[in-house]
C-alpha cells in the first residue's frame, strides 16, 4: 500500500514539472521505496511482491493452421473475442476523443485491427486490441498521431532484448499505482454527470458497465453494455411515432399540422409515421393501423406521410401492403406520399411499388390530394359541412347551384 501511494503522490506532483517524464519518475520512486523497504525489513518480511524478470528474446515465428477443423473448433471463440477487442477498441477511443477532439473512424481502427491480428498470428501473438491505461499514458505522454503506438512497439522490443531483467526490481503496487493514475485521469466527471441527468436509461447502462466491471470482468462488463444498449435501441425504435394530421386552414402551401381540435375529412384519414419501419416495429404499427380501421370505419382512405420513415424493410414493406388490401376491402384504398430515396429502393426492388400501384405514390402535394378527392364518395363530400380542401369549394358550388 505504501509503494502504491508513492508512487501515486509521486505521479501527481511530478506531473506539474516533468509532463509525460512523470510516470517514468512514479514508476522509479515507487520502485526505490520498493528495495528500501526490503532492505530495512527484509523481503520475507516486507511481502512486495515483484513484477520478476521478463524473457530476454523475441517471441518465435509461428504458421497459423489452416484446416477445416482449426476453423471449426476457434470460429465461435474467435468471434467473441472479436466482438469484445473492438468493442473495447472503439470504446477507448471515444474516450480519448472526448479530450483530444479528434474524429473516430470505427472502419479505419476495425481494418487496422484486423490486419495488425492477421500479421501477428505469424510471431506467435494472441487477439491484440487497445488497452484503456496504455492509451491514457500515451495520451499524457503526448501521443497524437498513430506513429507514437509503432514507436512504442520498436522500443517495447528494444526494452526486451537489453532491459529485460530490470523489470526485476518493479514492484506490481507501484505498477497498479501508475496505472491507477492513468485510468483516474480517463473518467469523465461531468460527462458522467450529464448522462445520470439527461437521460435514465444510459444512467442504467452506465451502472451496469460500472457495476459489471467492479464485481466481475471489463470483458463481462463491455458485453453487457453493448448488449443492453442495442436492446434500449430496438424497443425506441419498435414505437415509432405515429400521428394524425389535417390541413392548415391558414396555410396557402397546403400544410399538413397536427391538428387535436381541428376537424378531419369524413373519408381520408391522414397519419405521418416517423422512424424506421422495419421488423421490430411491424407488430406495434400494425396494431396501431389496425386500430384506426376499426375507430374510424367511415374514413376508407388511408393517406400516409411517409417522409419521416428513415428506413424500410421486407416485412415493413409487407405490411403496407397489407393495410392497402384491406383498405381496399373496406372500399377505400392506401396512399403514400414523399417516400424517401432509401425506402423506394426495397419497393422498387421488391416488387412492392406495384403492388400499391404506381398511382397511390406522389411526390407532389397539390397532386396527391387532386388524385385522392376525385376518388371520395361524393355524396359523402356534398353533405360535409368541414370543407377540409380546396377541391371541397367546387362541389359547394355544385350543391348550391342545384339547390337554385
Amino acid at each position: 500500500m505504501l509503494v502504491a501511494i508513492i508512487t501515486l503522490l509521486t505521479g501527481i506532483l511530478a506531473q506539474r514539472r516533468l509532463g509525460g517524464m512523470s510516470m517514468i519518475a512514479a514508476l522509479l520512486a515507487g520502485s526505490a521505496a520498493a528495495v528500501l523497504f526490503n532492505i530495512a525489513f527484509g523481503e520475507q518480511t516486507s511481502g512486495i511482491e515483484m513484477v520478476g524478470a521478463l524473457p530476454q528474446q523475441l517471441p518465435p515465428l509461428s504458421m497459423p493452421q489452416f484446416s477445416f477443423e482449426t476453423f471449426r473448433q476457434l470460429s465461435p471463440l474467435a468471434l467473441t473475442m472479436t466482438l469484445f477487442a473492438l468493442t473495447e477498441a472503439v470504446s477507448i477511443a471515444r474516450s480519448i476523443s472526448l479530450k483530444s477532439g479528434q474524429p473516430i473512424n470505427g472502419n479505419q481502427e476495425f481494418i487496422g485491427q484486423g490486419l495488425s491480428n492477421i500479421f501477428g498470428s505469424f510471431f506467435s501473438s494472441y487477439v491484440a486490441t487497445g488497452s484503456f491505461n496504455r492509451s491514457g499514458a500515451n495520451y499524457d505522454a503526448g501521443a497524437r498521431s498513430p506513429l507514437a503506438a509503432i514507436l512504442a512497439g520498436v522500443l517495447l522490443i528494444a526494452l526486451v532484448l537489453l532491459v529485460a531483467p530490470l523489470t526485476s526490481y518493479l514492484p506490481k503496487a507501484a505498477v497498479a499505482g501508475l496505472l491507477f493514475l492513468v485510468a483516474w485521469r480517463l473518467i469523465n466527471f461531468a460527462q458522467i454527470h450529464k448522462i445520470l441527468r439527461a437521460d435514465r436509461n444510459e444512467a442504467i447502462i452506465l451502472g451496469v458497465v460500472f457495476f459489471g466491471t467492479v464485481f466481475f470482468s471489463i470483458e463481462f462488463a463491455i458485453l453487457a453494455g453493448v448488449l443492453l444498449s442495442l436492446m434500449t435501441f430496438l424497443c425506441k425504435t419498435s414505437r415509432p411515432r405515429f400521428s394524425p394530421r389535417v390541413p392548415d386552414p391558414e396555410s396557402r402551401t397546403r400544410k399538413f399540422i397536427y391538428g387535436q381540435f381541428l376537424p378531419e375529412c369524413p373519408q381520408l384519414k391522414i397519419l405521418r409515421l416517423d422512424d424506421s419501419l422495419y421488423f421490430g416495429s411491424v407488430a406495434h404499427v400494425g396494431e396501431l393501423l389496425r386500430r384506426y380501421r376499426e375507430h374510424y370505419p367511415e374514413q376508407k382512405h388511408l393517406f400516409l406521410l411517409t417522409k419521416g420513415i428513415a428506413q424500410v424493410d421486407v416485412a415493413g414493406a409487407e405490411l403496407l401492403i397489407k393495410e392497402a388490401r384491406e383498405r381496399r376491402d373496406l372500399g377505400g384504398d392506401l396512399y403514400m406520399y414523399q417516400l424517401r430515396e432509401t425506402a423506394a429502393k426495397v419497393f422498387n426492388r421488391g416488387g412492392y411499388r406495384d403492388e400499391i400501384g404506381e398511382a397511390n405514390i406522389f411526390q407532389s402535394k397539390e397532386g396527391a390530394l387532386s388524385a385522392i378527392f376525385d376518388r371520395l364518395d361524393k355524396d359523402i363530400c356534398a353533405t360535409c359541412e368541414h370543407r377540409i380542401f380546396e377541391e371541397c369549394k367546387s362541389i359547394q358550388q355544385q350543391t348550391e347551384e342545384t339547390e337554385k
